[in-house]
């Protein structure tokens, strides 16, 4: 990291004017991968991925086989079995790995959309509820899990800590830590030394060591203790400053290097949703209502960031409410990740 420089986020705010938009009539773009040649993935929550081309067109893929789909609607209503791409990550050969927050499985689709099941239980036991895979550069997948609670929204509170991380590696998928306040999106530092772990519920960011055998160790907060709000995605600059969303709270922070908060772009601007949501989440009164509640009007309920463009200065805003892709110029590029 280079802490010895002058960060070039220092006086940098987003300045809404300044924000685009990208794609039409999507369904709940939580996860967005972007492409060298500027096509972005992005999940969707009509059971596969859209792809959006440099020119504007738009692709829905969807696998050959689907089992129906499901939206956070219908999970705050009802509990509802069928498929809901959240996590997404490039295979080596350009296949899109799912994790699928539908099924509870980790997925892996073609471009054409023909899909198979790589990983449904660990030790023979159900998963849990699947969030987010990451590939790392010796092609093994890291795997988060948010909860064990076949509804999850019960694990939206400040005393569950049943979530996991889990490694996939010569066809075995396998837990490597755990303990997590609702595990959500991880990053990889760029030396891949470091595994970071946005915790939704423990309301911080947590980082593990990584041992050359996938263990995790020397567990550790980066960051502040609590950032007074609910952490969903999180991806690094190639700077080291850890960019995230405040889900709930709809804004986009950074984390320098040396372990600095500093809020880009707030969207919630202390909404009464918004606080009503974090009165409820203290006393652990949350209820689907609240949630659904929240979000502002730049993407609603912001869920992830995601560095594209040919200079990597273009950050994508992935959304569970938004139908378009909110996207802004940071001073600085993303850091490339391992399919870049």
């Amino acid at each position: 990291m280079t802490a010895s420089r002058v960060n070039p986020l220092d006086g940098f705010t987003v300045d809404p004017a300044a924000i685009r938009t990208v794609g039409e009539g999507l369904q709940r773009p939580e996860c967005i991968l972007a492409e060298r040649d500027g096509s972005l993935w992005c999940a969707d929550a009509r059971g596969g991925v859209v792809q959006i081309g440099p020119d504007g067109s738009q692709r829905l893929v969807t696998p050959t086989v689907s089992a129906g789909f499901a939206t956070l609607a219908d999970e705050a209503t009802r509990f509802v079995s069928g498929t809901l791409p959240n996590g997404l990550a490039f295979a080596r050969n350009g296949d899109i790995l799912i994790a699928n927050f539908g099924t509870d499985r980790l997925e892996i689709m073609t471009r054409g959309g023909e899909s198979r099941v790589l990983a449904d239980t660990i030790d023979g036991a159900p998963i849990g509820k699947v969030n987010f895979v990451l590939r790392d550069s010796r092609d093994r997948l890291w795997l988060t899990i948010s909860t064990r609670m076949t509804n999850w929204m019960l694990a939206i509170s400040p005393n569950v800590r049943d979530g996991a991380i889990a490694l996939y590696e010569n066809g075995r998928l396998r837990i490597v830590a755990d303990g997590f306040a609702f595990t959500n999106e991880i990053r990889l530092d760029a030396d891949e030394q470091w595994l970071y772990v946005a915790e939704t519920c423990g309301r911080k960011v947590t980082r593990l060591r990584v041992r050359p055998d996938g263990d995790l160790v020397d567990r550790e907060t980066f960051g502040p203790d609590d950032h007074g709000a609910c952490i969903d995605g999180i991806a690094f600059d190639a700077f080291g400053n850890l960019w995230g969303t405040h889900i709930f709270t709809d804004r986009i922070f950074a984390i320098t290097p040396e372990g600095e908060l500093r809020i880009l772009l707030d969207d919630d601007r202390g909404s009464e949703a918004g606080k009503a949501f974090l009165a409820a989440f203290d006393r652990d009164e949350v209820t689907p209502e609240l949630m659904l509640a929240c979000g502002g009007a730049i993407a609603p309920l912001c869920a992830s960031v995601t560095f594209g463009g040919p200079d990597l200065r273009d950050v994508y805003v992935g959304s569970l409410k938004a139908s378009r892709i909110a996207c802004f110029r940071s001073p600085v590029p993303g850091l490339p990740m391992v399919h870049w």
